[in-house]
């Protein structure tokens, strides 16, 4: 009996320890990102982080992004460190290409005029060389300013979000351009001697057709045009290629970084230049909805279990038009070679895999949001910032603190107590006033908790090393049972202390919402655009709307927040994201603090 109890504890102990062990992450991913230069002289000051690429080299990832001075590093998905390269542009890397072979890292920035390529053999010192010191002109290259001027036979300048992919041959191609005129160009290259050689010209891989494909239009919710009403052609950019099973994947951003509807898309063929067939199941990876909004311009790799991950470029926005994120997705290539990405909850927790995972949708944690529209009290304010902004789910509102001395607090009252398992406390740059790295940019502060809002203990904190961290998100070392959460200022870099969003995940007591009923998918006269409707479900805080190729395989989503869609008893959600000539099933599932409802029966959009 005694031997028995012991092997109880034992497994009781070594289930613990696997459950503690297995980590998560939130996006926006959790990285120090690096203050922006390029508004100076403007006084515009922001936190940039766009058009990300991650490349698995000798059992590391590498995260290389868009006006960063230099790159990061992780061996988890979760922790990620910054290095600091031997040698890097004086105007920086924009959208760069980057490439293992599995001896050596290549990395190429965006270019308008002939430039470097680099190479690493030990990128984790921060050890970069020339690979190619000048790399010669593009063929039929025009000069930048002359776009107008283009003949037949001649390109635009470049090469622009270049993308650069070794085959299993041991050819390189390289792909790339960015613009709503001109498509994406490929060619094969070669590289010898410290020279890049073109091997023949530049050739037109595809274009963007937003007459047939809903959700390659420009602006909010593929509008067509900006804010003013002024129509605005789409741009296609951030070329990334993924070979799997024999195919061919080209991965490309539309419309454009700008708003909620940016996306991926790809288009298949069994030869790395062509010719190219659109995949009907477009777009690859589409988050319209919720925190984090937008999805493209990223990469494709797959992890060191052999699990697939698109990354992509959400939108902010407040402070520049370009002021963005980073976010990362976990993706799939069925047997019949559609490739998807789950962006359902996709800015909720998702575990970060220690196995192949089949279900990609198993990796969300089912820890909800419980912070959405909860009451918030502040030490201070600093004039209209009120702390209501820091829980309407909107990363372009923020509460601004009267200062940011140590020991300013932001409390949140969850209405009841309720298990506490994650935090992200997501920071706003408001008149920052910084515009490079420095010793003093770092976040400090800590979180705590407490059942009555009288004793509190800590629920987590930053730790060292100092770091950034804008989108700070933290994994409770164990649930805790609380009603309040209450931040507690030490440092910021900016000249301001602002939080646009305090986000707390768990669950509450209680029971799942009721499966939405009356669920009704009508088509437009327009293909591109469907309007679903259903009945309101009491008691739920949001809706996932989903939609797909197949009943099976509903892999596109879109939340709403309940409070969102009006006072009629019935929801109603226009989906302007549609190829024509494409079949479609749609579905929806009501989400609360406690879980997910069962999905409704997916049926087809008519």
């Amino acid at each position: 009996m005694l031997k028995h109890a012991i092997l109880i504890a034992a497994l009781t102990a070594t289930a613990a320890s696997a459950q503690q062990a297995k980590r998560s992450y939130a996006n926006p991913i959790d990285i120090d990102y690096r203050y922006n230069f390029e508004q100076i002289n403007e006084g515009i000051s922001y936190r940039t982080g766009a058009d990300p690429v991650i490349v698995r080299h000798k059992g590391a990832y590498y995260l290389f992004q868009t006006l960063a001075d230099g790159y990061w590093r992780s061996t988890d998905l979760v922790d990620w460190k910054f290095i600091t390269p031997s040698r890097w542009e004086n105007d920086s890397f924009v959208a760069p290409a980057a490439w293992s072979d599995g001896e050596r890292l290549y990395l190429m920035p965006s270019m308008m005029e002939p430039g470097a390529i680099y190479v690493s053999d030990a990128p984790e010192t921060g050890k970069l060389d020339y690979h190619v010191r000048r790399m010669p002109r593009l063929p039929g290259q025009v000069r930048p300013g002359e776009e107008e001027k283009i003949e037949s036979g001649q390109i635009p300048p470049g090469p622009w979000d270049p993308a650069l992919f070794l085959d299993d041959d041991g050819k390189w191609y390289m792909y790339w351009n960015s613009s709503n005129v001109f498509p994406l160009y490929g060619m094969e290259i070669e590289f010898k001697d410290g020279k890049l050689i073109y091997k023949g010209k530049a050739q037109t891989m595809f274009a963007l057709h937003p007459d047939k494909h809903g959700w390659e239009r420009f602006g909010q919710d593929h509008s067509g045009t900006l804010p003013n009403g002024t129509p605005i052609k789409p741009f296609m950019e951030g070329a990334w290629m993924t070979k799997v099973a024999g195919t061919y994947y080209l991965q490309y951003g539309a419309p454009g970084t700008e708003y909620n509807a940016y996306a991926n898309g790809t288009y298949t063929s069994k030869s790395p230049l062509g010719p190219w067939e659109y995949a009907p199941w477009n777009p690859v990876a589409y988050k319209p909805g919720g925190f984090v909004e937008g999805a493209g311009h990223g990469s494709t790799f797959d992890d060191i279990h052999g699990n697939w991950w698109n990354t992509g470029t959400p939108w902010l926005g407040h402070n520049w038009t370009f002021e963005r994120r980073i976010n990362m997705f976990p993706t799939r290539f069925e047997a019949d070679g559609q490739m998807w990405s789950s962006s359902r909850f996709g800015d909720f927790p998702h575990w970060a895999p220690t196995a192949k995972v089949d279900d990609i949708e198993s990796l969300f944690t089912g820890w909800m949001l419980l912070s959405y529209r909860k009451q918030l009290i502040a030490s201070s304010t600093l004039g209209e910032f009120d702390t209501a902004r820091a829980a309407d789910e909107n990363p372009r509102t923020f509460w601004v603190a009267a200062s940011k001395k140590p020991g300013e607090t932001l409390t949140m009252d969850l209405g009841a107590a309720k298990t506490v398992r994650a935090i992200q406390v997501n920071f706003a740059d408001y008149k920052s006033g910084r515009y490079a790295d420095a010793p003093d940019i770092y976040t400090e502060f800590r979180l705590e908790g407490s059942a009555d809002g009288k004793r509190w203990s800590k629920l987590a904190e930053t730790e060292a090393p100092r770091r950034d961290r804008p989108n700070a998100y933290f994994q409770l070392s164990k649930p805790a049972k609380v009603r309040y959460v209450r931040y507690v200022h030490g440092h910021i870099g900016g000249a301001h202390l602002a939080i646009s969003d305090l986000r707390v995940f768990g669950n509450a007591d209680g029971a799942v919402p009721a499966i939405p009923a009356g669920v009704a998918a009508v088509r437009d006269k327009d293909e591109r655009n469907a309007r679903v409707t259903w009945r309101k479900v009491p008691g739920a805080i949001g809706y996932n709307v989903m939609w797909g190729v197949r009943p099976d395989r509903l892999t596109l989503a879109y939340q709403v927040f309940a409070d969102e869609l009006g006072g009629d008893p019935t929801a109603k959600l226009d989906v302007r994201a549609l190829n024509v000539g494409v079949g479609y099933y749609a579905a929806v599932e009501a989400f609360n603090e406690t879980g997910v409802s069962t999905r409704s029966k997916p049926m087809p959009i008519r």
